[in-house]
């Protein structure tokens, strides 16, 4: 899977390696708490759609390309 990060980086990973392990291969950092998927702190947008990180993993995708745009939430 190639992988496009929100500074332009493009790397590539493997469906179903989990995203927090491509994000730190990528040097991108992603902000974490909970760790487990309750808070919201490491959410981020992969071709529209929301998932948080610490709990989702680099899904497959039919274009083998996938957009990853970090979230916003004024309250982190």
């Amino acid at each position: 899977m190639t992988i496009v990060w929100p500074d332009g980086q493009i790397t590539s990973a493997i469906p179903g390696q989990d995203w927090l392990e491509a994000a730190r291969q990528a040097a991108v950092m992603i902000p974490t708490a909970c760790l487990g998927g309750s808070c919201g702190a490491c959410e981020i947008e992969v071709n529209g759609r929301m998932v948080r990180a610490c709990v989702a993993t680099v899904p497959s995708s039919a274009s083998g390309r996938l957009t990853v745009s970090l979230a916003s939430d004024p309250f982190w």
